[in-house]
């Protein structure tokens, strides 16, 4: 691609998420979410492949049905209670509309069934613009909104995307419909404890964002999409493999890696807040998510490959990748529950 074409679609990306994020009246925030939308669409679709093209289709169609119903919620509010503020959304209709074009938008189950899909025929690096900067605004708009929303219906919202996530990752072979439905977990978490402490919610979003950053970097960088790609990988280069079999670890929420701080702080939260049956179906869902990470860390780590894959031979191949953004993402992502107390206290 044109590198000023580029250029332009990605400050149209900032552009987008900055309008929602300063925004407090919905047409704004709504014209915030179209300009990202619209920047992305030429990202997922500039390799002309058929899966692209249909994958920016269905993202297209998603996300215009998610933005009508959002536009429409809105001027309901407006209608009933004379308001535009994001800040005051009175109407319990309006409210449930909106949080379900949301959910629409960042995949929550069960609005879930176009994210794996649409992922799968990305490029990797457009996958991580999707799977991190895309989900901000949205989730930006859920915590603003949260308060006027039944707290029963982000409860279900957040049950249901832990346990899909964790459920339907399992038989996956292809490695971008497993972080699909790892990102769908992961919002899971998020959502079931923003009623409660949304900074929380935040510092899920930040070691999300930092440990499949990791993720899709280290992939891309060994050329990997499948699992029996994985197996390959090891005799280009061990130590990537190493790093990235731990990351994936971290995804799953393992002490003492990064990504075992959210889970325990909301699982705390949720006991503080007198829901031990909310947390221990949590926890169990964890559980299910973690059997697929295990999965591929085996075949990365504990496997050779019986014969040659179709894939071409990425160890002959010189990389373009930077390599100083994967070294910070995959320290970020293994080191930082040592320093949590100080994480949490930037966040509260």
């Amino acid at each position: 691609m044109n590198p000023y074409v580029l250029t332009i679609l990605l400050s149209s990306l900032g552009l987008g998420t900055t309008l929602t994020f300063a925004s407090s009246h919905w047409l704004l925030a709504w014209m915030g979410l179209e300009i990202n939308t619209l920047a992305i669409v030429p990202l997922m679709a500039q390799h002309h492949h058929p899966r692209a093209v249909e994958a920016t289709t269905k993202y297209f169609l998603i996300q215009a049905t998610a933005a009508a119903m959002i536009l429409f919620a809105s001027t309901t509010n407006a209608w009933i209670m004379g308001e535009w503020d994001i800040n005051n959304m009175s109407s319990p209709i309006a409210s449930a509309m909106i949080i379900a074009a949301l959910a629409l938008k960042i995949g929550l189950a069960p609005m879930h069934f176009w994210m794996p899909e649409v992922l799968q025929g990305l490029d990797l690096l457009t996958g991580l613009i999707m799977s991190t900067w895309q989900k901000l605004a949205p989730l930006a708009l859920i915590v603003q909104t949260a308060q006027a929303v039944d707290p029963l219906l982000l409860t279900i919202l957040g049950l249901t995307s832990t346990l899909v996530g964790g459920w339907s990752g399992l038989n996956q072979t292809q490695l971008r419909k497993i972080l699909a439905y790892s990102s769908i977990a992961h919002m899971g978490w998020m959502l079931i404890v923003l009623q409660y402490a949304p900074q929380l919610t935040l510092l899920a979003l930040a070691t999300y964002i930092l440990m499949t950053s990791a993720a899709f970097l280290t992939l891309k960088l060994s050329s990997a999409t499948k699992i029996n790609t994985l197996t390959t990988v090891w005799s280009k280069s061990p130590i990537l493999t190493t790093t990235t079999a731990l990351v994936l670890l971290s995804l799953g929420g393992l002490p003492p890696l990064t990504g075992f701080m959210p889970k325990w702080l909301i699982l705390e939260e949720l006991t503080k807040q007198s829901l031990p049956l909310t947390a221990t179906i949590m926890a169990l869902a964890a559980l299910l998510s973690l059997y697929f990470y295990l999965r591929l860390c085996y075949a990365m780590t504990l496997t050779i490959s019986p014969n040659t894959t179709a894939a071409a031979t990425p160890w002959r191949l010189r990389t373009t990748q930077a390599s100083l953004p994967l070294a910070l993402f995959i320290m970020m992502a293994l080191g930082l529950l040592p320093v949590s107390p100080t994480i949490v206290a930037l966040f509260t």
